[in-house]
């Protein structure tokens, strides 16, 4: 199943089934316990990204090929870092270069999935029962922040508003199937600047459950993004960062395509 989260022509947000680019079969219930697809086929009148996360855990340094364009070693344990949730942006919306300083904006295509269903210390072959679905992530980060900025921080480097767009379809598991097997891609002003495939993850998706869930409890609608591959902006040789006018596009098979303009603050 795909899901979508949008809002109709009534102005109501609702989730539905995805039927076409412009029409959705109204859900009804709970994304995480009960629902039900009705036969309320409703316009699509706007995208929205297809949840508002209880919290959005990210993995860092998880491609191996990203690994050696940076010079970093091969991490032993998923390296774990947060973006707030109000770093969420809906498809299509633009990405927001904040004003308060240069902050060296890049791109990052990332494979995300969902939590489903609660679990704690859930061993390997149990994870993938408790994702519910994979998305397309852009890990917007200001990298000023992220790599010099007063301690090198991380949160504060990729929190900036609007620096997480999401979706636009939420894609079952049952219904993706081998999520180690994708290809992924950032396209920037029609220019292809990352091209690889989930194949290079360093920890794949049961890795990086079975590690979040040890001695904390994941719950449902919690979002992990699980890492960027080669190619990111900050590690080109002249390094590329996102200017006012681009145009970010995130591609993985089987899921989807995700676009954002970039505008400046207060344009």
């Amino acid at each position: 199943m795909r899901i979508v989260r949008f809002v109709d022509p009534d102005g109501r947000e609702r989730h539905g089934e995805r039927v076409d680019d412009r029409s959705a079969r109204v859900i009804e219930g709970d994304l995480f316990g009960e629902f039900r697809v009705t036969d309320d086929l409703r316009p699509i009148g706007k995208l929205l990204a297809p949840l508002l996360p209880r919290a959005i855990l990210c993995i860092g340094l998880n491609y191996r090929q990203h690994a050696a364009e940076t010079g970093a070693r091969l991490p032993e344990y998923p390296v774990l870092f947060f973006k707030a949730p109000g770093a969420l942006q809906n498809p299509g919306d633009p990405i927001v270069i904040p004003a308060v300083e240069p902050v060296e904006v890049d791109y990052e295509c990332e494979l995300a999935f969902v939590i489903g269903r609660a679990g704690k210390n859930i061993p390997r072959e149990q994870a993938l029962d408790h994702v519910l679905g994979y998305t397309c992530a852009n890990d917007v980060s200001g990298r000023r922040w992220q790599k010099s900025l007063n301690g090198k921080q991380w949160c504060r480097g990729k929190s900036f508003d609007t620096f997480c767009p999401l979706g636009p379809d939420l894609v079952t598991r049952d219904a993706l199937g081998d999520a180690g097997q994708l290809g992924i891609r950032t396209i920037l002003n029609g220019e292809v600047m990352q091209d690889s495939s989930t194949s290079d993850m360093i920890f794949d998706v049961p890795a990086l459950v079975s590690f979040l869930s040890e001695g904390t409890t994941l719950l449902p609608g919690m979002l992990v993004l699980t890492g960027t591959p080669q190619g990111v902006g900050f590690a080109r040789d002249p390094q590329v960062f996102l200017r006012a006018g681009d145009t970010v596009v995130i591609e993985i098979d089987g899921i989807g395509r995700l676009e954002n303009p970039v505008v400046g603050e207060g344009e």
